[in-house]
């Protein structure tokens, strides 16, 4: 192999590579391992880069699996690699890049091997590839007095704590976090959720236990940084001067052998995703925890992961940690809150928001305290109006989020509060003014519209009928267009049902005599009177609990009162027409006495003195409208597929085709 080499194809031929691979035991002591570990690249980036990578390195992954219970040359990889940590933290502190770097390449490799192997072979033969020594004549290849496999593991795991975040770690933290995320991918090639296993429980129960809590508060704070990928030069040991024995370790041992990895040389650019994922350490860090917090409970015991992230506390809270919440810590609320604003885009951002908001009670409370809940919902709202972009997971996220956060009245009312300008990517119509709380309306509104057409979906249904349902008692100054939309939603309702009841009449007209199945018009009917019904109660909520805020929605109802005639008499909703035909009856007979040919403005300058007319004995009271978020509703273990699907997506790390669990077909739109 010479300088020159620069393509993935020649890896197969590396003699180095052959060497590790190969039927030769090498001792750790040998001068080889330096030199195989001292190589100059740039991790792949991007998917292209990545799946490149793993195509190459396939055939040799898989030799390595024959020859390594003769040669035991992995466990010597990883056991060199191991040696390395040791020291890494004070390397750190010295700005030993040298030594940070060989690190790096070595845990590099290691998950390359790794991600084969998983791939090849189950959990308990995994375990024996790393038991596998250099074996002697007459000796067995398996070694009991050291579990190489939890010592790695755990060497991760305080990599990941221990080592603080500079540019020249970055890489490395970003291997260690990387190559656990590749340990738990074993999930990826099988159709029923793993409960048990060997990773699982050194994971769980094992010598990482202990840093539960650290562990979950680094991944938290490596997402809150954003930091993004430093350049090469930085996080990556590359020569800079051609007379230091550093480059000449690079280019004269490394750089012929090695180059293949920068997938065009040494001093190549970051991959064209890079652009798209400029923070590949955020991004993975959030994915493990989202991964680490859906492990399921034990037989005996709760995941500790999610015990975490349930019971963390603001830095600024001075009360004693409990006992009873072992794995709590203190974080950076205000830190945290701003990450999750800036960054609703992806769907693991969007998973953590709900996860803390549903799952933490310490966090649920400060996010509703705040003063500016615009910067959250903002980007909720802009997920569901470009439903028709989204994949369907991310879609239900964002409902769900709106849904916990309506659960909460003083939220409904300081909504209405917050005045928005000029909201760019609201297109459908100019909005140069309007309050937080009518354009929510309006956007939740716009899905289930898109839901009518296109989806048909009972579940987003239900969850944005129950988020307009817990805000109704509190609308406050609804905008026109606000107002207009509730009733023309009301309508194209009408339409539906008015269009159903007719295709069940003439079916029934044209089969008298005939035995065939009928279609379930009788369903159909009963679906669309669930969802009128529910429309009438959330027009009925806010004519009792607030009629004289919301003059736009009586001019609205008054404009389009013949829309609700036909149900005055349905035994379905004749109760709850009583109030409306009393405010539509008021109002009218008021208007009637102002007068024909009246203006817009005169309409509505009598229905505000009309409201704080109308005597609010006269509306008959029901139950207030209130709607909890319940997750036994989902389906069991929701969130571990599409954990694994974002995880599967995310463009970094795991690129196989998987033949088993069915999670990674998800639509986008």
């Amino acid at each position: 192999m010479g300088a020159n080499t620069s393509q993935v194809s020649d890896l197969s031929d590396n003699p180095s590579l052959k060497a590790l691979v190969g039927t030769e035991s090498i001792s750790e002591n040998d001068p080889f391992w330096n030199q195989l570990i001292s190589f100059t690249f740039i991790s792949p980036t991007s998917s292209g880069e990545s799946k490149l990578l793993e195509e190459a390195v396939i055939p040799l992954a898989k030799i390595l699996i024959e020859n390594n219970p003769r040669t035991g040359n992995f466990g010597a990889l990883v056991r060199i690699f191991l040696g390395r940590t040791k020291e890494l933290k004070i390397s750190t502190e010295c700005q030993d890049q040298l030594f940070i770097w060989q690190a790096h390449n070595a845990l590099f490799m290691i998950r390359c091997l790794l991600k084969v192997f998983i791939r090849e072979m189950s959990e308990e033969e995994l375990h024996l590839q790393f038991s596998y020594q250099e074996r002697a004549p007459g000796s067995c290849g398996e070694t009991g007095s050291q579990d190489l496999l939890e010592e790695l593991l755990s060497n991760l795991v305080h990599l990941i704590v221990e080592v603080p975040l500079l540019d020249i770690t970055y890489s490395i933290l970003f291997e260690a976090v990387t190559t656990l995320l590749v340990f738990f991918s074993y999930q990826l090639f099988h159709k029923d959720i793993l409960r048990d296993g060997l990773i699982y429980q050194h994971i769980m129960k094992g010598r990482c236990l202990c840093l539960t809590s650290r562990l979950v508060k680094t991944l938290l704070y490596n997402f809150i940084r954003q930091e993004k990928c430093p350049p090469p030069a930085t996080h990556i040991f590359e020569p800079k001067d051609e007379g230091g024995l550093l480059y000449g370790l690079a280019s004269g041992v490394a750089s012929g052998l090695w180059s293949v990895f920068t997938l065009g040389g040494a001093g190549s650019k970051v991959g064209i995703d890079q652009e798209h994922n400029p923070l590949p350490l955020s991004n993975q860090s959030l994915l493990l925890l989202l991964v680490l917090a859906n492990l399921t409970d034990g037989p005996d015991w709760p995941n500790p992961y999610r015990q975490a992230i349930t019971c963390f506390r603001n830095t600024q809270d001075t009360s004693s940690l409990s006992a009873e919440q072992p794995h709590t810590f203190q974080i950076n609320f205000n830190s945290l809150y701003t990450a999750l604003c800036e960054q609703q885009r992806s769907d693991q951002a969007t998973l953590l928001l709900y996860t803390l908001l549903h799952q933490n009670a310490n966090m649920r409370t400060y996010m509703l305290s705040r003063t500016d809940m615009d910067n959250l919902v903002l980007p909720i709202l802009e997920i569901l109006y470009h439903v028709e972009d989204r994949n369907s997971h991310h879609v239900y996220m964002a409902l769900i989020i709106l849904l916990i956060l309506t659960e909460d009245d003083a939220f409904n009312r300081s909504i209405h509060e917050v005045i928005l300008k000029n909201i760019s990517w609201y297109t459908e119509r100019s909005l140069t003014e309007i309050s937080l709380g009518s354009l929510l309306i309006l956007v939740v509104i716009r899905t289930i519209q898109f839901n009518m057409t296109r989806t048909r979906d009972k579940y987003l249904h239900t969850n944005c009928l129950a988020a307009l349902a817990n805000m109704s008692a509190q609308f406050r100054c609804l905008h026109q267009y606000a107002a207009q939309r509730i009733i023309s939603l009301f309508a194209l309702l009408s339409k539906k049902h008015n269009k159903v009841l007719e295709q069940a009449t003439q079916s029934l007209r044209g089969r008298q005599g005939d035995n065939t199945a009928l279609p379930d018009y009788a369903q159909d009917l009963n679906v669309i009177e669930e969802v009128i019904r529910m429309m009438l109660e959330i027009i009925n909520s806010c004519l009792s609990n607030s009629l004289h805020h919301n003059p736009n929605l009586v001019y609205a109802l008054l404009y389009k009162r013949e829309l609700f005639e036909q149900f005055r008499t349905h035994p379905s909703f004749q109760d709850i027409m009583q109030n409306l035909d009393t405010v539509i009856g008021f109002f009218s007979q008021r208007l009637e006495q102002a007068g024909s040919d009246l203006s817009v403005e005169r309409v509505q300058e009598v229905i505000m003195k009309g409201a704080q007319a109308l005597p609010t004995d006269r509306l008959k009271k029901f139950p207030e409208l209130k709607f909890k978020y319940v997750e036994e509703d989902q389906p069991e273990d929701f969130f571990i597929p599409y954990v694994w699907s974002l995880v599967f997506n995310s463009g970094v790390g795991l690129h196989w085709s998987p033949h088993g669990i069915e999670l990674f077909s998800m639509d986008s739109g």
